[in-house]
């Protein structure tokens, strides 16, 4: 997949860009609504005999927008979503960036400079997708701004237990820790990546040494506590325990979050090593134990819990 960053206005020459049918949207989390949306593009071009594309915007519009929102975090960051756009088999991605001078645009000027202007001949959005200033423009008035130069397709919401999939909904399951819930409306597992750093050494120090994992500050992740996790190094996955937290036991006033994984049959040195983690179960909320005894009791007994889910 070619990754090519714009920013308004970009310098490319539609004689040069193929004859291309693309997705468009933020997709965040690139759930199963928006899967349906950036497969229907896919399979389009390919019966066209086109290039497949996706259209999308980094940072969040709402850091631009909302003068009070300085950071977003996002479930999807761009590294795991070009992972996963390559994995659909996606020719090209598009990233625009999002600032004032875009969120000033027209929607027709937008159109004329993404769409047209990209050698876009066939457009695929969801229901609700809006573009150019203030949102004005969306998929009920599309057809006025495409003057009959592309074609396109509006995809309806995908339902599951009778609501929409959607990210704002993914984000609350992340708050409530139910990652179950969050595989199930994402079709994998919410996954997170990050380098191996030097730690405390006390997992080592109780009989259970973890992998520290740097957490990247634009990662969306689940609320604290243990979980059941696999942990995927090289290629190869492993069964394991994550701790998300402060460590109170050993911290007393630590507020920024360590992520921790006990990684089972497995006790090699991999600092320095980039690590993939799979989130799979919520096992328990983190809490402070009376003593380091209780706490290796706890562990052990999250070990049990683990393997039996995984067998």
């Amino acid at each position: 997949m070619r990754t090519i960053e714009l920013t308004y206005p970009h310098t490319l020459s539609i004689e040069d860009l193929p004859e291309t049918v693309s997705a468009i949207g933020f997709f965040d989390g690139i759930h199963k609504g928006h899967q349906r949306v950036i497969q229907t593009a896919v399979e389009e071009a390919k019966q066209s005999g086109m290039e497949s594309a996706v259209i999308t915007f980094h940072p969040h519009p709402s850091v631009v927008l909302n003068k009070e929102k300085k950071h977003v975090k996002y479930i999807t960051p761009m590294r795991e979503k070009k992972e996963v756009l390559t994995r659909m088999n996606v020719d090209r991605l598009y990233i625009i960036t999002f600032n004032k001078e875009l969120s000033s645009l027209s929607p027709e000027d937008f159109i004329d400079h993404f769409i047209i202007g990209l050698n876009i001949k066939h457009l695929v959005a969801g229901f609700d997708f809006s573009y150019g200033h203030k949102g004005k423009g969306n998929m009920n008035v599309i057809g006025d701004h495409a003057k009959g130069l592309f074609t396109y397709t509006t995809v309806d919401k995908v339902i599951n237990e009778g609501e929409k999939i959607s990210s704002t909904r993914i984000r609350k399951l992340l708050d409530q820790g139910n990652v179950e819930k969050v595989q199930e409306l994402l079709g994998r597992p919410l996954s997170i990546s990050g380098k191996v750093i030097e730690g405390a050494k006390r997992g080592r120090e109780i009989g259970f040494p973890t992998a520290n994992i740097e957490i990247n500050s634009d990662v969306l992740l689940p609320k604290p506590g243990i979980y059941a996790v696999k942990v995927i190094y090289k290629n190869t996955p492993y069964e394991g325990m994550a701790s998300l937290g402060i460590n109170p036991t050993f911290t007393a006033d630590r507020v920024d979050l360590s992520l921790e994984v006990n990684i089972f049959d497995y006790n090699n040195d991999i600092y320095g090593e980039e690590l993939q983690l799979q989130w799979f179960k919520f096992i328990r909320d983190e809490e402070k134990f009376d003593s380091v005894e209780e706490l290796i009791d706890q562990i052990h007994h999250d070990e049990k819990v683990i393997r039996t889910y995984f067998s």
